[in-house]
């Protein structure tokens, strides 16, 4: 099973730009601070952009800076504007009509999921940017 790596390198990127908030930086400093090539940092960089996350200055002298105070960035923003896969996700084998389980499990499954999603983006909603910083800084 793939797994999305994209909001923690996102998270991961947010935070570095957060940590010297007067310093402009490249996507090549990131990728070096992540350990991926800047051509991946800066599609995540387009997204958080969009977002309206981050400021980025294109061309040779290009750079990005965060649009916001890290305090005023939650992680449910940078979740988002990534566009992360949901935590979990219902199998899609087909039921088996003669399984009682078989034939119920995924609409069973699709509340738990529900609850168990929103829960997590209501908590990623409650931390900031600026909590992770801090928690780099230690």
């Amino acid at each position: 099973m793939a797994v999305s790596t994209q909001f923690s390198i996102a998270v991961h990127m947010m935070a570095g730009l957060g940590f010297l908030p007067e310093a402009e930086t490249t996507s090549t400093q990131l990728a070096s601070s992540v350990n991926t090539s800047p051509s991946f940092v800066r599609r995540i960089l387009s997204k958080l952009s969009k977002a309206g996350l981050v400021h980025t200055k294109m061309g040779k002298t290009g750079s990005t800076s965060l649009a916001r105070e890290p305090r005023e960035i939650t992680l449910l923003e940078i979740y988002r504007a990534v566009e992360a896969p949901k935590a979990f996700v219902i199998h899609d084998y087909p039921a088996k009509p003669a399984c009682r389980v078989s034939c119920g499990i995924k609409t069973a499954m699709e509340k738990v999921l529900y609850r168990t999603q929103n829960s997590m983006e209501q908590k990623l909603g409650e931390i900031s940017l600026a909590e992770i910083i801090a928690d780099v800084s230690r």
